[in-house]
C-alpha cells in the first residue's frame, strides 16, 4: 500500500470522520493489512467481535441467518461496533473474491484512545449520530 493510503481510507469511515489528520495517522498505525482468499469467512454471525475491517480491495458477501444481505466493496467497512463492545456479530462476512483489508483490533484501538483522549469524544459524537439515525429509522418503519 502507498504511504498514506491507510489514513486516506480511514478518512472515509463515518466513525472516524471528525478525526484530524494526526489522529487518523495514529489510528492507521494501529491497523494491520491482512489478506483473505475467496470464500474465507472473515467474521461469523454470533461469534464475539474483536476487530473492525475496512476493505481495501476485493468484495465480500454479507449474510444473516444464511440469507444474503449485502455485498461490500472497497471503501466499505464492517465490525466498527466491535471496537467498543465485544458482543456477538450480527452477520457473517465472507470474502467473495480475494481481498485486502485493514484490520483494527479492539485492544489496539483502546491504546489509541488512551493516547489520544480527544478521539474518544469524537467517536462518541459519531456513535450518538448513528444511534439517532437508527432510532429515527425504527420509528418510521
Amino acid at each position: 500500500m502507498a504511504r498514506n493510503t491507510k489514513t486516506d481510507q480511514l478518512r472515509g469511515v463515518q466513525l472516524f470522520s471528525a478525526c484530524t489528520d494526526k489522529e487518523l495517522a495514529q489510528i492507521a498505525r494501529a491497523c494491520d493489512e491482512v489478506t483473505a482468499d475467496a470464500d474465507a469467512v472473515i467474521v461469523e454471525e454470533g461469534a464475539a467481535g474483536e476487530d473492525f475491517y475496512l476493505i481495501a480491495s476485493g468484495e465480500a458477501a454479507v449474510t444473516r441467518g444464511g440469507q444474503p444481505v449485502a455485498t461490500l466493496t472497497p471503501g466499505q467497512y464492517f465490525g466498527e461496533l466491535s471496537l467498543l463492545d465485544p458482543g456477538p456479530r450480527n452477520a457473517t462476512v465472507t470474502a467473495a473474491t480475494s481481498m485486502t483489508l485493514l484490520k483494527l483490533g479492539r485492544r489496539e484501538f483502546g491504546a489509541v484512545l488512551d493516547s489520544w483522549p480527544g478521539v474518544a469524544h469524537k467517536l462518541l459524537e459519531q456513535m450518538a449520530k448513528r444511534l439517532r439515525s437508527a432510532d429515527e429509522r425504527a420509528v418510521t418503519n
